[in-house]
């Protein structure tokens, strides 16, 4: 049990089961009902802050699984800081771990887009690199060179469609049935003002995360096809430049 005041009413806020502070001073013996109705606000405004922030994954299990999911994880993971936009970094982990939701083998997935997202939003602003200075660099040590990518970029692999799921639940698809059902690697980036979530194709993510790494193109490439015998490195050399992803060019 908590020491301080503080732990202790932070501790009973959120386990129903924990009986009122005894420092709360008790005015008729009003005190338990109106620390109950304030618990109750607490634990409203943190499930309704991981609604904010995984709409797709409340979309895809109905609004009373979610709550009842989401009140769970409030009870085991309290905020660390009071800035309640960011709260939910572990519920991914929390989700796949939690029995209910274990047919749903997806879900977790969906919610690491998601919270990525979010962290792509608030990361600081970076000027992509032109996409001219691509085409003026020389072939011949074009292997050699490389990259910083953007302080918003981040990558969220997946052995389940998830980019499908979160376009088709989010409104940026026609909602509709998975005929393909295979692993989906997403690129999150805010090369501007918009948060994208960009598909990306075989091998590239395994590439992007070699260049994030400091790793040089040739090396990047060479990661991707021991992981990816289909890897395209022109078509993934294509998308790093159209994504806006990369903010420095290191030449040798």
């Amino acid at each position: 049990m908590p020491g301080s005041f503080e732990a202790s009413v932070a501790w009973a806020l959120l386990d129903p089961l924990e009986p009122v502070p005894h420092h709360i001073a008790d005015s008729g013996g009003s005190a338990a009902r109106r620390f109950a109705v304030h618990r109750n606000n607490v634990v409203v405004g943190l499930i309704r802050a991981l609604q904010a922030r995984f709409p797709v994954v409340e979309k895809i299990v109905g609004d009373e699984f979610f709550a009842a999911m989401a009140r769970v994880f409030v009870a085991k993971s309290p905020p660390r800081n009071p800035i309640l936009t960011t709260y939910g970094d572990e519920f991914a982990d929390f989700i796949a771990a939690f029995e209910p939701a274990r047919e749903l083998g997806y879900l977790a997935d969906v919610a690491r887009l998601e919270a990525a997202r979010t962290r792509s939003y608030h990361a600081a602003d970076s000027a992509p690199v032109d996409p001219s200075r691509f085409a003026a660099l020389d072939p011949n040590t074009v292997g050699d060179i490389r990259v910083c990518l953007h302080p918003s970029a981040e990558l969220v692999w997946s052995s389940h469609p998830i980019v499908t799921i979160w376009a088709m639940n989010s409104g940026e698809q026609q909602l509709g049935t998975i005929e393909d059902w295979r692993g989906e690697d997403a690129l999150v980036v805010r090369p501007h003002l918009d948060v994208e979530v960009r598909l990306l194709p075989s091998g590239a993510a395994v590439f992007l995360h070699a260049l994030g790494s400091g790793g040089t193109i040739s090396e990047a490439a060479e990661a991707a096809f021991a992981d990816h015998a289909e890897f395209d490195l022109s078509r993934s050399l294509a998308e790093l430049i159209r994504s806006g992803v990369v903010v420095e060019i290191i030449a040798p």
